[in-house]
Parts: C-alpha cells; structure tokens; sequence
C-alpha cells in the first residue's frame, strides 16, 4: 500500500481539506496526515515541498492578515521569505498540500491529487 509515501498537509476545519481527505481515501490511500497548525511544518519540510514542484509563493495565503502585517510582496519575497513567514504564522500554508510518489500538489480543487499518485 502507498499510505507511507503519502502525506497530507490540512486543517480540519477546511472542506477542501476533507474533500481531498475523503477522495485519497476513495483511492485506497490512508495518508499521513499533518494539522499542520498543531504540527508546524519545520524548515526543512517546507524547502522540501517547495523542491517537489511547489513554487513557494504558491505556499502562502495572502488574504490572510498575518501576511498583509509582513510587509512582503508575494511577487518580489524570496523562497526564505515565504518558509520565515510560515514559520511565524503557520495558518499563512496554502492548504491542502499533498505529497505522494516524489511529488507535491496543493489539492485545489480536491481531484488535483489525482495527477500524482
């Protein structure tokens, strides 16, 4: 079974998150799942998703307050910009994020997860 190279990054309290949740599940696929604003993800989890195909400006959500109160621009703000600022204010992640066979996705819409496993 795939269910150890698979991962999922998500807040429960986001319906994509459980539709993306539910749609692995559909497909035989029981992930590791990461709440990843009780788990943050470190520094190295973060570069690492970024290297699977993820460009890290992708990574942040800017409607959030958090971001707005950095200062940054997502267009000009460096890859260590974006993983300091998750870091800081981890509700910032882009959700959900799955990682599976080397790859990495953010699931919007849910079936985007289909395209790596």
């Amino acid at each position: 079974m795939r269910s150890a190279e698979t991962i999922i990054y998500y807040n429960q309290a986001c319906s994509k998150c459980r539709q993306t949740t539910a749609l692995l599940k559909e497909n035989n696929i029981e992930p590791k799942a990461i709440e990843y604003l009780n788990t943050q993800p470190t520094r190295e989890e973060l570069a690492s998703i970024i290297a699977l195909g993820i460009p890290a400006k992708d990574l942040i959500r800017t409607g959030e307050n958090e971001w707005k109160n950095t200062g940054l621009d997502i267009e000009t703000a460096s890859d260590d910009d974006v993983i300091n600022a998750i870091i800081q204010h981890p509700i910032l992640l882009q959700r959900p994020i799955v990682i599976a066979n080397g790859k990495a996705v953010i699931a919007r819409p849910p079936e985007k997860v289909l395209g790596i496993l």
